[in-house]
C-alpha cells in the first residue's frame, strides 16, 4: 500500500510481526499509564510506572499527578533523585525549598518543564479552576517521596513541637500516613 505522496505504508503490526527462533523478548517496553487504576486521594490521584509493575523501567520512573482545584501536591521530598516535570493541563504554582532558607515559587502552565533536584522540598498546588495534570520524571528504577507532615508526625511531637516552636497539639494533630494529593 503506498500513501499519497507515494512512500510505502507499514502493514498493521499483527502482519509486521517477526518470530524469532530464539522467543520473544523477555519483557515489554509498553506500559499503559492511563489503564493502570490510580491511587485516589481527597484532592487527586496518582499513577505511578516503576520497576515495581513495569519491567522496563529499570533506570526511569514516572508518576501521573492530577490535582483538583483548591487541591495541592503536599510538601515533599525525593531522597533518590532529582525531579523533572511536564505539565500536561491545567495551571499552578511550585515552591522548592534549598538550605539556608532559600526558596523559590514557579507558575507553571500547560507544556511547562520543571526541575527539582534531589532532596530538595517542594510542593505544588492547583492554582486553576480545571485539574492540573503533570508528570513527574525520575532516573531511578523505584519511586521514592517523603511526606513532610507524615515525617513530622512521626517524630516525638516534643521534639518537632520545640525545634520549630509551635504548640505540640499541632504537631499531634498530624496524619500518620501520606496523603500525597491533597485539599488545602
Amino acid at each position: 500500500m503506498r500513501a499519497r505522496n507515494g512512500t510505502r505504508v507499514p502493514p498493521p503490526l499483527a502482519e509486521d510481526r517477526v518470530f524469532s527462533p530464539t522467543g520473544d523478548v523477555p519483557r515489554t517496553f509498553k506500559h499503559s499509564l492511563l489503564a493502570q487504576t490510580p491511587e485516589k486521594f481527597e484532592g487527586g490521584s496518582v499513577r505511578i510506572a516503576d520497576s515495581s509493575n513495569f519491567a522496563a523501567a529499570i533506570t526511569t520512573t514516572v508518576a501521573m499527578v492530577e490535582i483538583e482545584p483548591g487541591a495541592l501536591r503536599e510538601l515533599h521530598w525525593h531522597p533518590n533523585g532529582a525531579e523533572m516535570q511536564y505539565v500536561i493541563s491545567g495551571m499552578g504554582r511550585m515552591g522548592v525549598f534549598a538550605n539556608h532558607g532559600t526558596a523559590r515559587t514557579f507558575n507553571m502552565q500547560t507544556g511547562d518543564v520543571g526541575y527539582v533536584p534531589i532532596s530538595m522540598g517542594h510542593y505544588i498546588e492547583n492554582t486553576g479552576d480545571k485539574p492540573f495534570v503533570y508528570l513527574e520524571l525520575f532516573r531511578t528504577a523505584k519511586f521514592e517521596d517523603v511526606s513532610l507532615a507524615q515525617w513530622l508526625a512521626n517524630v516525638p511531637p516534643e521534639v518537632v513541637a520545640d525545634t520549630i516552636n509551635v504548640p505540640r497539639e499541632l504537631v499531634e494533630a498530624l496524619p500518620k500516613t501520606k496523603s500525597p494529593v491533597q485539599r488545602h
